[in-house]
């Protein structure tokens, strides 16, 4: 999740440490981000922002376990780290553990709303934990404050297609194609929501 650190709070020094974290971080050089963090974190131990750092360079390496550890901790120094809520919303989601993954999701939500990406989260979790509807109706917020973005545009065009509504599927699958050509996962899902949708009108003749 790409954080804009508030440097309102934040003495200077650790403000610019952040930034430079931040920064490798989106370049993908994820373990020497680890390691500025870490740095940061020994010589500021409550520093929260730099516990989220460290987490959220761990889920990129798909390290979960080191992930959580450093989100935990980051919890206990700020029960209101909505960041440390979605990466282990985040992780849950990944292993299919929806009903904590709605959990976390929802207090990361309360504490900041309307973050498009915690919508996404949120809204296929809740679709996956049986709750269709309400799961659609968040995963549309999120594509209304972020309309050009191609996991959300796919999650709810699997969503649709999982409803058989399969011209709204194709017509959202299709967007996120133009958008991200070389995402094999949109071109699966595009190729399969066609599929069905030719099986389901061949049924109904």
């Amino acid at each position: 999740m790409n954080q804009q650190q508030d440097d309102n709070h934040l003495p200077s020094d650790i403000a610019a440490a952040l930034n430079i974290i931040e920064e490798l971080k989106l370049n993908g050089d994820h373990q020497q981000s680890i390691e500025e963090a870490q740095k940061l974190l020994f010589e500021n131990p409550d520093c929260v922002e730099a516990l989220e750092e460290i987490a959220d360079n761990f889920v990129s390496l798909d390290e979960y376990e080191k992930a959580e550890k450093a989100c935990h901790r980051a919890l206990k120094l700020d029960a209101e780290s909505y960041t440390a809520k979605y990466i282990l919303g985040f992780i849950s989601s990944q292993r299919q553990e929806w009903k904590a993954a709605v959990s976390y999701l929802k207090s990361s939500n309360t504490i900041h709303a309307n973050n498009p990406e915690i919508l996404r989260c949120l809204g296929w979790a809740l679709f996956n934990a049986a709750k269709r509807t309400q799961g659609i109706v968040i995963l549309e917020r999120s594509l209304n404050l972020d309309p050009d973005n191609p996991l959300t545009l796919c999650d709810l065009g699997i969503c649709y297609m999982q409803m058989q509504n399969f011209d709204k599927s194709i017509q959202l699958l299709k967007r996120a194609m133009q958008l991200d050509p070389e995402n094999q996962r949109v071109q699966d899902c595009f190729e399969a929501a066609n599929a069905f949708k030719d099986q389901f009108m061949k049924m109904k003749k």
